[in-house]
């Protein structure tokens, strides 16, 4: 029970997602992804095969529509399951299944789609849409953030609110940026003062960690202090409070 985004970034060919919920630790539950493959989202009455079985479809080159009817055909509970997925090549799938709670449903656009149940009504995952399809000038992470604050506005979770989550993948299989707020009033709010608050320093280490291209990551400890200052001077110059 609950509304996400999930996207491929066109410029970098990064993925991600971005969960809401009247739910505790929505981001532990919904969002499943790796670099270079794509992106998952199982919600409703999610079901964690779907992020499973659907990322090793998406890492052996599936369509997105394959991945959904494969997943949908094998699930007896499916009436009851939400699952979009965006493949490597940008393209989305979804299902919505006849006996998740209204208002349920979807909206996609090349590289990105939004789905939810218990919303307010359409207009939470329209506007979702929108405000991520007129943000192409934002960095891909606070693009996601824009979009969901649309659709919060518009009404968000019928049920009131309580988590939310961002998880970004760029090329490993594990995420870039992971960011979760497990149980508040206000999750989308807190979501963005700690997605300022990582660009002062974790963001930024991220690019120090191990990679296939450079194994060893950067170890020294002065050079990575540096980076990271650098890195914020200049992010926080672009992204005034």
């Amino acid at each position: 029970m609950t509304w996400s985004i999930i996207a491929r970034d066109a410029q970098t060919g990064a993925f991600g997602v971005l969960c809401a919920s009247r739910a505790l630790a929505v981001g532990a539950v919904v969002p499943y992804g790796a670099g270079r493959a794509g992106v998952v989202a199982t919600q409703a009455f999610a079901n964690p095969f779907f992020g499973v079985d659907g990322l090793r479809m998406l890492r052996e080159g599936c369509s997105s529509q394959d991945i959904v009817c494969a997943l949908v055909a094998a699930d007896e509970g499916r009436d009851h399951r939400q699952v979009h997925v965006i493949a490597r090549t940008g393209s989305a799938a979804c299902h919505t299944g006849s006996a998740c709670i209204p208002w349920s449903g979807s909206v996609s656009a090349p590289n990105v789609a939004v789905a939810g149940n218990m919303l307010a009504g359409p207009q939470v995952v329209e506007a979702t849409l929108d405000a991520y399809l007129a943000a192409s000038a934002l960095d891909f992470d606070e693009r996601l953030i824009v979009a969901m604050e649309a659709g919060e506005c518009e009404g968000g979770d019928s049920r009131e609110r309580q988590s939310c989550a961002i998880r970004i993948w760029n090329d490993a299989p594990f995420a870039s940026f992971d960011l979760r707020v497990d149980d508040h009033a206000e999750p989308l709010k807190e979501l963005r003062r700690l997605w300022r608050l990582a660009h002062q320093g974790y963001a930024p280490f991220q690019t120090a960690l191990p990679s296939r291209a450079k194994p060893a990551g950067v170890t020294d400890r002065d050079a990575v202090y540096r980076m990271c200052a650098d890195y914020a001077e200049a992010w926080n110059s672009r992204h005034p409070e």
